[in-house]
């Protein structure tokens, strides 16, 4: 069976486009029916056989954005065996089958049923076959064929932003580039000149220029001032079709704005200006505030103030303000009216970031005229000096004038000064100043060992107006007088060998004085003139403030004499002579053949008088044994003296209940009528609160003599309590009172004055003050006596 298909193809000719198929000779494709597959071409006459050629559609063509009152015709598909009995039925698939294209399947015509759109999509790819409607059977296998949308100028240019926004440098040349715009076109660029765009502007001259083709837009004019305009608005447009008639269009804005350049010097705004300040402001005032106007911004406008010259130069200062750009004026020197009352300074601004492209536009800085006046005001004393020091000797009389301190009214009108002590720094009131000339004297006695500085304010006061007052320190020193004796350095106490040998160093001493001499100290040692020659020791003078002592003979004795007091004299150099006596203590010991000390107390004789260790530890054992058993006696003793005889006098007793003791019955304290009758006899009296272990008779005193003292019969009485062994620890206390003779003081009681001779005087209580005068009242006057 063969078959063949013929397409038909459709030129147009109004769009100036030629739609064909390619190949376009004919061509037939038939089938053998041994499978083998013939093609012939008109072209060349020849027959060619292939076996199993493959079938190939060949493109088809259409314009986009059809805008025909009809459905826009494709192509036809057709076979051999198709007879037109309508037996065979035409089916299109693929890419917009059935929706964008449609197909007759009677005839095989192929339709496009809506507008295409090339930018959406540019090719389509279809399939066809050739079915019998009665078997269902294809006649013909399935062949792909493409469609392709022809592009037309239908999409105008369109800029990547809808506006632009750039910057350039004023006073920069022509030509400086400033920004680059790209415009894109949706068209095909490969097909005519729809994808052609061309730049031009159409706002914007005679400032700015564009390139055509690559869009850059750049400076036309020279010299553009930002201080002139700083912000322009720039329209450009992309044209396709290479800018010929009838090419589509798209605009776009570009704002440019001029940024700034150092192009411009400060300038003051006039050429003097005037401030006053009052002579008593303080250092670091601000006066004022100036400033040199620049027309450039930021960076550019950045001023730095200066005092070029002047004859306040020196008094003044000048700082710059960086968030004003503005000059502050400030005092520098204190002001002083009466000294000078007007100055005169030549202030510079200056850029701190000169360009040196635009040197040539002239110095890019300014000068102008500064006067300050200085205003008079009253202002306090004035001390010739910042502080005083003043010496003085330490033995100076009270009254002595020991310095002055001059203050002045540094006003016109010189008004008189008093001077007076801040008493806070001299509370003890030692010194005083005359309050008329300044003069510091003496009010109490100086004592540089104790104080030997005194830091004093002086405070100076104007007369007229005391609210005007100034201080100022004086710093007294007290000058060292030789009113000290030197002495010994510490307490000396050592000892000497009993085998020393003559000539042998006993004791180093040494001495200190609380004076300071000038030139230090320098101290002497000797024997008091009544040991100037001392049979048993020596005093050697060092030279070097330090004596040592000596022995004078061989060999000490203890048994004899244990202990010896060496006085020493002691006296410096300075004037006057000061001189004092230190006693050395230097007692005997035992010592062995390299002279270290063994013993110095008593037992060491008793070692000498010929008793053994042995018996010294029997004796000690023995003591021992002696004091447990007392101890244990006095354990079991329960039973003591009574203490009182009588119960009715007991206004002389402390009786305490703080322990294991006798309780509120122990009330036998001491009859103090034993001290009225010295022969009184103690009655053998048993506690009723302590059975006692052991019945013993009351140890009875001697016997008292009608003349004795009663003070030493309590001295008596006393010692025999503490002495005696079996008395228990009763928690009784006695108490002996004993006033004792007669006072030197006479009676101290007011109630003897009656008695005296004459009336007494109370008229000193009435200069004690307000507080006593209530007392005055009563006893100073002669009413008052009476009364």
């Amino acid at each position: 069976m063969r078959t063949c298909y013929y397409l038909s193809f459709l030129f147009w000719t109004c769009m100036l486009h030629v739609v064909h198929m390619t190949p376009s000779p004919k061509r037939t494709i038939k089938y053998s029916q041994n499978g083998r597959i013939l093609v012939s071409s008109q072209d060349d006459g020849k027959t060619l056989h292939r076996s199993k050629r493959g079938w190939m559609w060949n493109q088809f063509f259409l314009l986009e954005e059809y805008t025909g009152s009809d459905t826009q015709y494709v192509g036809k598909l057709h076979t051999d065996q198709d007879k037109g009995d309508g037996n065979l039925k035409y089916i299109l698939t693929g890419d917009g089958a059935g929706s964008l294209f449609v197909i007759d399947e009677n005839t095989g015509d192929i339709h496009a049923a809506k507008k295409l759109d090339r930018e959406e999509k540019s090719l389509y790819v279809l399939r066809a076959k050739a079915v019998d409607r009665k078997t269902g059977r294809q006649v013909e296998p399935e062949s792909e064929f493409i469609i392709k949308i022809h592009d037309i100028n239908d999409n105008e240019p369109k800029f990547t932003k809808d506006m632009y926004t750039a910057s350039v440098p004023e006073m920069s040349g022509v030509g400086t580039s400033v920004i680059q715009v790209t415009a894109t076109d949706a068209d095909d660029a490969n097909y005519g000149n729809s994808a052609k765009v061309v730049y031009s502007i159409l706002q914007g001259q005679p400032y700015f220029s564009v390139d055509p083709e690559t869009g850059i837009i750049k400076t036309a004019l020279p010299d553009m001032s930002r201080e002139n305009r700083e912000q322009y608005q720039v329209v450009i447009q992309a044209k396709d079709m290479g800018g010929q008639m009838g090419g589509l269009s798209g605009t776009t804005t570009v704002n440019i704005t001029l940024t700034d350049v150092n192009d411009n010097p400060p300038r003051f705004p006039q050429s003097t200006y005037q401030f006053s300040s009052p002579e008593s402001a303080s250092l670091g005032t601000p006066l004022g505030r100036i400033k040199a106007n620049d027309l450039d911004v930021g960076e550019n406008a950045a001023t730095e103030y200066s005092i070029s010259n002047g004859d306040g130069s020196d008094m003044f200062d000048i700082i710059t303000d960086e968030d004003t750009q503005e000059g502050i004026i400030t005092i520098k020197k204190q002001l002083d009216f009466e000294n000078r009352m007007l100055y005169s300074l030549r202030v510079e601004a200056a850029n701190t970031h000169p360009d040196p492209r635009f040197f040539h536009l002239g110095p890019f800085k300014d000068t102008a005229l500064v006067k300050v006046s200085v205003e008079d005001v009253d202002e306090p004393p004035v001390f010739s000096r910042s502080s005083y020091i003043i010496e003085v000797d330490e033995d100076a009389k009270e009254g002595t004038i020991i310095g002055q301190v001059i203050a002045q009214d540094p006003d016109t009108t010189k008004n008189a000064i008093k001077y007076s002590v801040d008493r806070h720094t001299d509370l003890d009131r030692i010194f005083n100043i005359h309050s008329g000339n300044g003069s510091i004297f003496i009010s109490k006695p100086l004592d540089r060992e104790e104080t030997p500085w005194h830091n004093i304010t002086v405070i100076a006061t104007e007369i007229n107006n005391p609210k005007q007052s100034s201080q100022i320190p004086v710093f007294i020193r007290i000058l060292d007088i030789n009113d000290h004796a030197p002495e010994f350095a510490k307490y000396y106490e050592t000892f000497v060998c009993e085998n020393a040998k003559a000539g042998q160093l006993v004791q180093t001493v040494s001495a200190v004085d609380k004076d300071e001499p000038p030139r230090g100290h320098k101290f002497f040692f000797e024997l008091v003139p009544e040991f100037a020659v001392h049979p048993n020791f020596s005093v050697v003078d060092n030279k070097d403030n330090t004596a040592g002592i000596l022995t004078r003979r061989n060999g000490y004795s203890r048994s004899k004499m244990s202990t010896y007091l060496l006085p020493v004299l002691i006296f410096d150099n300075d004037y006057p002579i000061q001189s004092s006596t230190g006693t050395l203590t230097i007692r005997v010991c035992a010592c062995d053949s390299r002279g270290n000390m063994q013993s110095c107390n008593a037992e060491a004789l008793l070692l000498s008088a010929g008793l053994s260790t042995g018996a010294l530890i029997a004796i000690l054992l023995c003591i021992i044994i002696l004091l447990v058993v007392l101890f244990a006696a006095l354990k079991r003793q329960r039973k003591k003296e009574p203490l009182i005889i009588s119960k009715d006098d007991v206004r002389d007793n402390i009786v305490t209940y703080n322990d294991e003791g006798g309780g509120e019955e122990d009330t036998q304290a001491f009859d103090i009528g034993t001290l009225r009758n010295p022969e009184a006899r103690e009655e053998s009296k048993m506690r009723r609160d302590v059975i006692p272990e052991t019945i013993f008779q009351i140890r009875r005193t001697a016997p008292l003599w009608e003349n004795i003292d009663v003070q030493d019969f309590i001295q008596r009485r006393l010692k025999e309590n503490d002495l005696d062994p079996t008395a228990p620890p009763y928690d009784s206390l006695a108490t002996y009172a004993y006033e004792g003779n007669d006072s030197i003081a006479n009676s101290l009681s007011s109630l003897e004055s009656l008695t005296m001779d004459g009336n007494q005087d109370y008229d000193y209580l009435s200069d004690w003050g307000p507080r006593f005068k209530k007392l005055a009242d009563m006893y100073g006057g002669d009413d008052s006596d009476r009364d």
